[in-house]
């Protein structure tokens, strides 16, 4: 599969982190926003690509089948009451984010959620559901 990973990371002259915008699946309003301050997003986006070998001919043909996936692997640090919340959105169903790059909102799943109590450091790997 081909991919393209785009991130946002401050530099030394510019020290602003993005925000991470969750809500539960079940959330209609504005209100049913989570804000997550300072985090580090990186999105990876792939296309399924069929390459076909032809045996005895010249070389091969790549071939685009046109769908693509998207992963939002998502950095930073929370409570450990921002983290119930978060398990509660983990264990409730599809959620939405808002992706800051193309200014949307996205249904995705979960893939993993790590947490560490210690360093309040988190990790988050979510995919698109195209829909």
């Amino acid at each position: 599969m081909a991919g393209i990973d785009f991130f946002i990371r401050p530099t030394d002259e510019d020290e602003s982190w993005v925000s991470f915008f969750i809500r539960p699946a079940t959330g209609t309003t504005s209100a049913d926003w989570i804000r997550i301050a300072n985090t580090d997003i990186r999105v990876k986006l792939t296309r399924r690509i069929t390459r076909t070998i032809v045996r005895g001919g010249e070389g091969d043909n790549l071939s685009d089948e046109g769908s693509e996936s998207t992963v939002y692997t998502v950095k930073g640090e929370i409570s450990s009451d921002e983290y119930k919340k978060l398990n509660s959105i983990f264990r409730t169903g599809q959620p939405f984010i808002h992706d800051p790059f193309e200014e949307r909102d996205v249904k995705v799943v979960f893939a993993s959620m790590e947490y560490n109590s210690d360093s309040e450091s988190f990790l988050l790997e979510l995919i698109e559901d195209i829909v």
